[in-house]
């Protein structure tokens, strides 16, 4: 049988409703624990020598699901769920490094992951670079015997800046290195990073995948070995594990990603054309824009452009500020994927923790905000931030 469609995948693929009475949804096992026939059944699944579920914890049926259908649609060979993206980082991490050895990641990188870095570096002493991931010899001038990770986010939050998924595969392939993807802007419906050579992927399922603002989440997809090891050892003693109810929630969302995210698309490129005309925005950073200088390679790696524009306005972050809060059908939130509009201020949010110079090297000043495109008439999103933008003389 030819395998079916991702949009086709997404809602009905790795779902055997027969096994579950017919029912049309997925089912949630909204349980703790699991029983067992008898005492020895008990021990041979603690043994590993019988499959089955044990704990929640440990494993869950509808959890399961999830992690089946994440890793179909990113063309993995298995996936695992976290309680939250940075769970999901964070576990991938720390089962790649050891104390001393050293990770390369893109210049730009979410603010909690910069955290995260800071973290290991000064509680574990693994050191890390930041770095722009455009130029292959200087990549290769970067690496260290001790550099076990390429981590990039592309595009880059929320500079847009995107990072050549195949040109930065092959460099970490000649030296042995894993390259881990965070895919959660693109979803993997824009973009599938395991295709263009890297080895795993991590998502905030918070976002696009979820969809609807209500669940907070992690996913990863790689080698079966490799998850299988984090699942067993990093998830299950730290145990940062995702609820099936919100496993479930995730599942429901994932049915309509396909509509939304060209959804999404749309209202970004017609926002994008507004804001171009209007006198009082600068420095406009989105792929779909004919003069971004990675539209090329946006157009190369991704299906689509996105649902994320970032934009200065004119003035500084008080002028910024007074332009979020005139917005009314805006929404001022962090977070992105939702069926609501969004907009931030990076340099005192998401971005905050990140030093000042570090945040000026990523192209993040106060005049900057992003918007997270909803799924609301596009008409009215830009009536409501021309009004905004009006405050600015």
């Amino acid at each position: 049988m030819n395998k079916k469609e991702l949009e086709t995948r997404l809602i009905h693929g790795f779902f055997d409703r027969q096994q579950h009475f017919g029912s049309l949804s997925h089912p949630l096992y909204q349980t703790s624990t699991f029983t067992f026939e008898n005492a020895e059944q008990g021990e041979a699944r603690f043994a590993g020598n019988e499959s089955g579920y044990i704990y929640s914890r440990l494993g869950n049926p509808t959890v399961t699901e999830l992690e089946r259908k994440i890793a179909d649609l990113e063309e993995g060979e298995a996936g695992l769920a976290f309680s939250s993206g940075m769970g999901a980082v964070s576990a991938v991490l720390l089962a790649l490094v050891n104390s001393g050895d050293h990770i390369l990641v893109s210049e730009g990188v979410y603010g909690c992951t910069f955290g995260l870095l800071e973290l290991l570096n000064s509680k574990f002493n693994v050191e890390y670079d930041l770095i722009p991931m455009d130029n292959d010899e200087y990549i290769k001038e970067m690496i260290r015997p001790t550099t076990k990770a390429i981590y990039i986010e592309t595009p880059i939050n929320p500079t847009m800046k995107l990072v050549d998924i195949e040109a930065v595969a092959k460099v970490a392939k000649k030296n042995d290195i894993k390259v881990v993807v965070d895919n959660t802007f693109c979803s993997p419906y824009l973009q599938q990073p395991l295709k263009l050579g890297a080895d795993i992927i991590v998502h905030s399922a918070t976002k696009y995948i979820g969809g609807h603002g209500d669940v907070i989440a992690g996913l990863a997809v790689g080698p079966e070995e490799f998850i299988n090891d984090v699942r067993m050892t990093t998830q299950k003693d730290i145990g940062g594990v995702l609820s099936p109810f919100d496993a479930w929630l995730l599942l429901r969302g994932l049915k309509t990603l396909a509509v939304r995210m060209d959804r999404h698309c749309e209202n970004a490129a017609f926002l994008f054309e507004k804001l171009s005309d209007h006198s009082k925005v600068k420095n406009i950073v989105y792929p779909g824009d004919p003069q971004f200088y990675q539209h090329n390679l946006a157009k190369r790696q991704m299906k689509h452009f996105g649902g994320l524009i970032s934009f200065e306005v004119d003035g500084d972050k008080l002028v910024a500020q007074q332009v979020m809060n005139r917005l009314s059908l805006v929404q001022v939130a962090v977070s992105l994927g939702d069926a609501e509009t969004l907009v931030q201020h990076p340099a005192t949010m998401t971005h905050s923790v990140v030093p000042e110079i570090e945040r000026e090297k990523m192209g993040i000043n106060e005049s900057l905000l992003r918007l997270s495109v909803g799924l609301e008439s596009p008409e009215d999103i830009w009536n409501d931030i021309k009004n905004a933008l009006e405050i600015i003389s």
